[in-house]
């Protein structure tokens, strides 16, 4: 018969939210039990103990660095369908994922028609590099350029440049969707520009850079900017049926609709 776990007195509960290891309470119980079923030392008990709570702050730390960096946290490779009808080169996202990439300053264009995991794929190596205590910051290209725009009616442009080159891993999504005027083109440029082989950048866009210069203003800044983008790009295209397909309502078992997991572009 298994043994109940013990409970926690009250004086250590009170010691242990002194130095704010109040969490360590939730397993605790039951750390305790294995340690007397399985004749766990003493130093290897406070190790277990240590090393949970250890694991549950990083958790935790990842999820805010996540959120600060506008990741879906739906959108992780752990919730990849690798089941999907959609192709890709596994060995360059197998590079991709060890993050190589952001350790040598290259970046990563995923490429592919509408809906096939584009973005799901970008997400997912956001939240990897948030594990690893890297610096990431996700848009959408359209709302990017919008907010750089604004920025500088208020003065705050060169403030908001400066955040986006320090930021360690970049994720501009859906870029080239549509036309860039003068003043986005620029913008554009600088960004790639300012850091080029300082920092990462990852961009998923449905057309094929060489597309890319026919939809900025300046062809001159276009050229120059996509040139330096690609050349020290990995690129992973992504082709097949659409991913967003697993997001379509079904109903569960007892007849309740809800979403499957996964999505994506």
């Amino acid at each position: 018969m298994t043994q109940p776990a013990p409970s926690v007195p009250h004086e250590l509960r009170s010691l242990l939210r002194r130095l704010r290891l109040g969490q360590v309470m939730d397993t605790l119980p039951e750390r305790a039990a294995l340690a007397k079923s399985s004749s766990i030392s003493h130093l290897d008990f406070l190790a277990m103990v240590l090393s949970d709570e250890v694991a549950r702050r990083d958790r935790s730390s990842a999820s805010v660095r996540a959120r600060a960096a506008h990741l879906d946290p739906k959108m992780t490779l752990e919730r990849w369908d690798p089941s999907a009808a959609v192709t890709y080169d596994k060995a360059v996202l197998d590079e991709l994922v060890s993050l190589r990439f952001v350790e040598d300053a290259h970046n990563a264009m995923v490429l592919g028609p509408v809906g096939v995991g584009k973005t799901f794929l970008a997400t997912a190596l956001g939240h990897i590099a948030c594990r690893r205590r890297v610096r990431v910051y996700f848009e959408r290209a359209d709302r990017l350029f919008k907010r750089l725009k604004a920025a500088r009616l208020d003065a705050s442009y060169d403030a908001e440049l400066r955040k986006l080159v320090a930021t360690e891993l970049l994720i501009i999504d859906d870029f080239a969707l549509q036309g860039l005027d003068q003043v986005e083109t620029s913008d554009f440029y600088a960004l790639v520009v300012e850091r080029h082989r300082r920092s990462s950048t990852v961009v998923t866009s449905n057309r094929d850079p060489s597309e890319w210069l026919a939809l900025m203003a300046d062809p001159m800044l276009a050229q120059s900017a996509v040139d330096r983008l690609q050349s020290a790009a990995f690129e992973l295209v992504v082709e097949g049926e659409s991913y967003r397909r697993r997001e379509k309502p079904t109903l569960g078992p007892g007849g309740e609709g809800g979403p499957r997991d996964g999505g994506g572009k």
